[in-house]
């Protein structure tokens, strides 16, 4: 069975993400063996921080991030520069991973300044949700059932229309 984790920094706040995320989640143990893994935000104290400030912040929650991927799992980073795919993409991305014998993938959703170079470096696959600008937990949301849906496409099930 072929290992999806979500990787995320920060924690899931409101119950009704938390709610939807855990539904996706248990309709995803038919799949696949998926985990989320809730990691720290890097304090930043200043309103108006600089750059260096911000940047030796990501390089700390991107450590922590590369030390949370299972070994030989494929990287998707989600960051406003990556690629816009469709839900038949990225199930075509699953399957390929799962069907190449190394099939472990690992999704990351970084902090709210984003994800750190190094691990947008390491990632097989730069991911975009899009444009538009949404908070993390119902990014969170959105992805978990991108996922779900993905899986669902490669089992040939009725759920995506």
């Amino acid at each position: 069975m072929q290992n999806i984790d979500l990787i995320c920094v920060g924690k899931l706040n409101a119950k009704y993400f938390a709610e939807g995320v855990a539904e996706y989640q248990k309709r995803l143990a038919a799949f696949a063996s998926f985990r989320i893994v809730e990691l720290p935000e890097e304090k930043i104290e200043e309103k108006n921080a600089s750059d260096a400030v911000v940047k030796k912040a990501l390089d700390k929650e991107g450590r922590a991030i590369l030390g949370s991927v299972r070994r030989g799992a494929a990287i998707v980073a989600l960051c406003i520069e990556g690629k816009q795919i469709s839900s038949e993409e990225l199930a075509q991305f699953l399957a390929d991973r799962a069907n190449s014998g190394a099939g472990d993938v690992a999704f990351v959703i970084g902090s709210s300044h984003g994800l750190s170079d190094e691990v947008k470096r390491a990632a097989a696959l730069r991911f975009s949700m899009g444009r538009i600008t949404m908070p993390h937990q119902l990014a969170r949301l959105v992805l978990t059932e991108q996922i779900y849906r993905a899986c669902t496409i490669n089992a040939g099930m009725k759920y995506h229309k």
